[in-house]
Formats: C-alpha cells, structure tokens, sequence
C-alpha cells in the first residue's frame, strides 16, 4: 500500500483515511506498506523526497535531464497557440541546450534566497525512437517518441539540490526500490508508459510488466463520470451496498472467468483470477447488475448479520435512537423484508409503518366500489375477528386463517373487501406486504389501536 501524494495541492490526510478505510470495509488487506510497514519504508511518496533527488541529480548529470525556465504563462500560450493550429501539444525546449553549470548558476540567483519555483527538471525526450512493450492484456503496443509531448516534466525546482518529484518520475524510482513485478492500472495511463520506459533506460534499471485494463463505461459506452451518477465507493455504502456484492460486481467489469458463474467470493476470485481473461474493451457499469448481486448478498445473511448492517440505516432515518431500540423486534421485520430488499437503505421506506403509526389519505382505504359505510363495517369486523384471538395465539397462521374465513363472507366472496382496507390501516402504503404478516409484527395492541384510530377518522 503505497500513498503517491506528490501533487501536495490534491493530497489531504482525509482523502488518504478515506482510501484506507474504505479497503478495509471492502475486505482487502494490505500485508505492506503504510501502516503496517515493511522493508521500503516509507511508503507515502511525500516523505520520500530525497531518495528521488538523488536519482534527478544522475539525470542532470547524465546530460537525460534538465532545468526549463520557462514561465507558465509562456507554457500555457504555447499549448493554446498549439491546439489552435491544430497541432499535437509538445514543448520541446531549447533550454536543454544550456550547460548544466550555467542553469544551476540561473536558479541560484532567480531569487533573493536562492530559491526559485518557476523552474522544472524536463527529461531530454530522443527524438523518433520506438518504443515497444508487451501489454499483458493488449499484447504489444509502440509508442514513437515524437508522440510524447516532446520534452516532458520530471520534477520542478526550488533549488540546484531540491526538487518536488511528479508522478511520472517518482512512480519509476519507486516500483524500482520496491522491486515491484507487475504494474496494474487504467487504460488512460498508457500513454505514461514510454515515458516511464524512457527514465528506466536512462537510469539502466529494469522494468516492470505491465498491464492496462479497460475503463469502466457509462451507458453512452463513454467513461463512466458524475454525469452517469458514478460516486464513490463510500457513497455506494451510505446507498446500502454490501462490500461484498460491490467487490463480485467490480470484479466482473472487464474480467470473464469462461463460465456462467456470477456469485465469487473475495476468496474464489483470489483463486480464479488472472490477467488472460480479462477483456481490452470496456465494461459498462449496469447498476441493475449491481442492483441484483445486492439483493443476492442480503438473502444470504443471516438475521443478526443483517440487523447489524440494518441499524444504521434505521437512526439514519429516526426509525429507532442510537442506544434504545429492540433488536429482536427488527429480525422479525428484516425476516419479512429480507427477500424484497435490494439495497439496505429501502429498509425507511419500506418498514417506516412498523416504527410510527402511518398517515395516509382515508380515499386509499377504498377497495373497488366500497363506500366509506362499508369500509367501517369492514374494518369493525377484522376488528372484531382480532379481539378473539388470545395474544400468545397472535401468529401468522391463527391470524391467516380466521380472517380468511370472514372474507369469505364479504360480497361476492370479494376477500379485498375485508384485506384492503385492513392492510391500508395497518401501513398507510398501497402496496406492502400481506396484513397477516403485518399484523404478527406489531402484536395486538398495537393492531386493534390503528384499527381504532382509523374508524373514528372515518366516522
């Protein structure tokens, strides 16, 4: 686990909690690195500075590097004078051409304090050579180095001996030390590989493989954005996504394992997984698919897993407070929304009537061609029905098959006309679950006072 934070503007101690915290609640562990430690400490980039001086100084020494003075104004009218002809953005800079005695001369008397910022250490791009390496995923690919952007930035300089490393060059010094084998990353970083390619040869140490994986796209099969609705990893746990069912669905962007299996664990996709089935085209996030395995990953927990994913959510939504609720009265709701649910945050919608007494409009009570009479008189027979039911024999078989028998009495054997309105009182929703299963929950008292509640709204 290695912190690249040398752009000091966009790293945060925050942003760097967030990554680690984030793994961790996925599943995903690190057995090196920040804090735990290891053999190339450290591991955060911003605290290596001096190790990557050091091997700036070889370049500049080696005539592969050098000091570029030009302002940012200058940089920034260049590329626009660029794009407006029409031409590839490059700067190659004729301040390579200047001995590096004299340059470190210039950055020592820039400034009163001898420091100075506008300058940048450029590596000395060889004009049209090939490049090649072999891309794990897209087999070969060749780079010319007229392609590069010309004479590209390796760090910028404050002085003859201190510099603040960017990403391309300290990632170079870094998988060297570390002796990484493999570098993994994004198709859009393949670009950044013949310029790594190029600060290896000049430093004659070796390279890595590497493999480029396929970005994950949006509906429009363009990079999957904020304008598709992509948030972050944590923003899908506040959604009520389990890490499991997120890691399972990441896994399979991009990667097929050659058979109709859909359900890994971290532990299976440990033992299947490997770079020769993973695709060079780009997967499209389908959050039906992510919808599916989530539903998936919450029918497979058992009730006190899934009370303690459910409790959150329900102070999140001021169902319950934080230290004072009763946790074996959400397993019987959970056991009862555990199959319907496909993200945990539908738990405040869909079990909001268990918690406070509903309100809803008495026009919803009515079933087909029922007047308000006739809803009263409904609702004082399932009333009636209830009070002979002892509260130990409260459960959902007594009360199924008693209330049945008196919708079977209803007009035209209508059952609705006794079922409707009895469901609507008990949840103020017109779709919920059966008010069998409904009435078990919330126990007797509990039933017949909502029961009470709406006939004297109705009367």
């Amino acid at each position: 686990m290695r912190i690249e934070d040398t752009d000091l503007e966009r790293s945060k101690p925050e942003y760097e909690e967030d990554i680690l915290e984030v793994l961790k609640w996925l599943g995903i562990y690190w057995d090196e690195g920040v804090e735990i430690g290891g053999s190339y400490t450290p591991y955060r980039q911003s605290e290596r500075r001096q190790i990557y001086c050091e091997y700036l100084k070889n370049l500049l020494l080696n005539n592969n590097a050098f000091y570029c003075f030009h302002s940012k104004d200058f940089l920034d009218k260049e590329y626009e004078e660029q794009i407006k002809t029409q031409k590839n953005p490059a700067h190659f800079c004729e301040f390579k051409k200047l001995p590096l005695a004299d340059a470190q001369k210039r950055l020592v008397k820039a400034m009163p304090d001898g420091r100075h910022e506008g300058a940048i250490v450029r590596f000395k791009t060889p004009a049209d050579i090939e490049i090649a390496f072999v891309d794990l995923i897209r087999g070969e690919i060749r780079f010319n180095t007229n392609t590069l952007g010309g004479d590209f930035s390796l760090a910028k300089a404050v002085s003859p001996g201190e510099f603040l490393p960017l990403y391309n060059f300290a990632v170079v010094i870094d998988d060297y030390l570390m002796n990484i084998s493999h570098v993994i990353r994004g198709e859009d970083h393949i670009s950044n590989t013949p310029k790594q390619i190029l600060i290896q040869q000049a430093l004659a140490i070796p390279r890595p493989k590497y493999a480029h994986l396929p970005l994950i796209l949006g509906s429009d099969k363009s990079k999957l954005s904020k304008r598709h609705g992509a948030v972050s990893i944590d923003d899908y746990r506040e959604m009520g996504y389990l890490p499991q069912a997120l890691v399972n669905f990441m896994a399979l962007l991009g990667w097929n394992p050659g058979t109709n299996q859909e359900i890994f664990s971290l532990e299976e996709l440990i033992k299947e997984f490997n770079l020769d089935k993973v695709g060079k085209s780009g997967a499209v996030f389908n959050i039906e698919k992510l919808n599916w395995l989530n539903g998936h990953y919450i029918r497979q927990l058992s009730l006190d897993e899934l009370t303690k994913y459910i409790v959150p959510f329900l102070i999140k939504y001021k169902l319950i407070e934080k230290n004072n609720y009763n946790p074996e009265y959400i397993k019987k709701i959970l056991a009862l929304e555990q199959p319907r649910l496909k993200k945990l945050d539908e738990i405040g919608d869909r079990a909001v009537y268990f918690f406070q007494v509903p309100k809803y409009d008495p026009n919803l009570l009515i079933w087909r061609d029922m007047l308000f009479k006739d809803i009263i008189i409904s609702l004082k027979i399932s009333r009636g029905a209830l009070l002979k039911i002892n509260d130990e024999d409260f459960t959902l078989k007594n009360l199924e098959s008693i209330l049945l028998q008196e919708a079977a009495r209803a007009k035209n054997k209508d059952k609705g006309r006794l079922l409707w309105p009895l469901r609507v009182t008990l949840t103020g929703l017109e779709t919920s679950p059966s008010p069998f299963e409904i009435l078990e929950i919330l126990g007797k008292k509990e039933s017949l006072k909502r029961i009470d509640a709406a006939l004297k709204n109705l009367t």
